[in-house]
């Protein structure tokens, strides 16, 4: 059994049209819903997760909000650059090669392919807003085995939802 947890980055900030899309913070909302939602992730309970992170500025920001409520040092985040702007196939190509001794792992990534790759594993969700956390339950023994159709919706929150 694992558990995957796909998080959208927080809202990002649009105020320098000069800045690359690659380098863009999050906006004051953002820098607000993150912490909050990560709190609200640690009130769940649940086992602390490996975090893997695109190396965006805004999903590392948002990353490392979760890893400070958690209590993870920013060290041991995986970057992951190809989950910048990752389009569902390349997104599993990530998860299929997680380590299989991380029964739980948290990836922070952007839409439209974080939105289409969880709608690829379960069916069940739409678009991801940001700051969203869809969590997934996953019956294979190895990240290896993950693919369409094999997991289950076991929750999922965001800002707007409070």
């Amino acid at each position: 059994m694992r558990t995957l947890l796909l998080t959208r980055h927080a809202k990002s900030s649009w105020d320098d049209p000069w800045q690359s899309d690659f380098d863009r913070p999050l906006n004051a909302r953002g820098e607000r819903d993150a912490p909050t939602m990560a709190e609200r992730f640690v009130r769940r309970g649940l086992p602390p997760p490996l975090l893997v992170s695109s190396t965006a500025r805004r999903a590392w920001r948002t990353a490392l909000a979760f890893a400070d409520a958690l209590g993870i040092p920013e060290r041991a985040i995986v970057a992951m650059p190809k989950a910048y702007h990752a389009v569902e196939d390349t997104l599993l190509d990530i998860v299929n090669t997680l380590p299989d001794d991380a029964a739980t792992v948290m990836l922070f990534g952007h839409n439209p392919g974080i939105s289409g790759f969880a709608y690829d594993l379960c069916g069940a969700t739409g678009e991801m807003a940001t700051c969203h956390t869809v969590c997934l339950q996953l019956d294979v023994d190895r990240w290896a085995d993950v693919g369409r159709g094999t997991a289950r919706l076991l929750w999922e929150d965001f800002p707007k939802l409070h």
